[in-house]
């Protein structure tokens, strides 16, 4: 099941990024490592973009996992002076309250501008692997409640994701760059949902889940610290949650 897996990534990689340069969106968490390690193996010109806060979690941990998976990377320290500059363009662009939508465009405001910065156009990202692999903590509530639940919570977060990534989109145009997500295709989603639960998350006390995911990880070579580590959304890794929360 995992080289199926791994194939089935291998073919929405190459069937959604035609550009050899691309960027990856990379915290050092599993999701983004696994993706960058396995277009890195597919022969793309991979740059590794982190953002984040001085001294955030995302910022440093990115790093540190660099220092073992060593490819070109780049890290852009947000500035907290213009931040809330930039938090009241983000909203006034995307106009809603939702504040994971807010978190993640801005996010990927600074995302797409280091990647301007470097003259990368295509940026790749690992979302849909939480949404498909049972990463968020809704996950362990659901699981008591039988599949047909989790099924529920899976199409609700995807349908949000994919929505969410056409506004992370309208944000990234600016820069001309364009956020890509593989893992997201209808094909990639089709297959995913065929892989039973139980490889996925195991009951409501799992708090790493994404087994079939970190399994995989680690057979491809990404660094043990990443695959064991334990899910930080984006927005508090690089500490943006925390500062959007003051400035308001």
């Amino acid at each position: 099941m995992k080289k199926e897996l791994l194939d089935k990534i291998k073919n929405s990689i190459k069937e959604n990024i035609i550009e050899k340069k691309i960027g990856i969106a990379f915290s050092g968490g599993v999701d983004s490592t696994l993706i960058s390690k396995i277009c890195s193996d597919l022969g793309y010109d991979v740059t590794l973009l982190t953002i984040g806060f001085p001294e955030s979690h995302d910022v440093l941990f990115a790093k540190e996992v660099n220092h073992q998976l060593k490819l070109v990377h780049h890290v852009l320290e947000i500035d907290s002076h213009t931040f809330q500059d930039i938090v009241i363009k983000i909203r006034q662009t995307i106009k809603t309250d939702n504040l994971s939508w807010n978190e993640n465009c801005i996010a990927f405001y600074y995302v797409s501008k280091l990647a301007k910065s470097l003259g990368i156009d295509i940026v790749v990202t690992a979302n849909g692997i939480d949404e498909l692999f049972c990463g968020y903590n809704a996950y362990r509530a659901a699981i008591s409640e039988g599949e047909s639940k989790i099924l529920e919570v899976m199409n609700s977060k995807l349908d949000n994701e994919i929505k969410m990534m056409k506004a992370v989109n309208q944000i990234a145009s600016e820069f001309g760059v364009r956020i890509v997500q593989p893992l997201l295709s209808s094909n990639f989603i089709e297959f995913a949902k065929t892989i039973p639960i139980s490889e996925k998350i195991s009951d409501s006390e799992d708090l790493l889940r994404k087994h079939i995911i970190r399994k995989l990880a680690s057979d491809v070579g990404v660094p043990e610290i990443s695959y064991t580590k334990r899910k930080k959304a984006l927005q508090y890794g690089s500490k943006i949650h925390k500062a959007l929360l003051k400035s308001k």
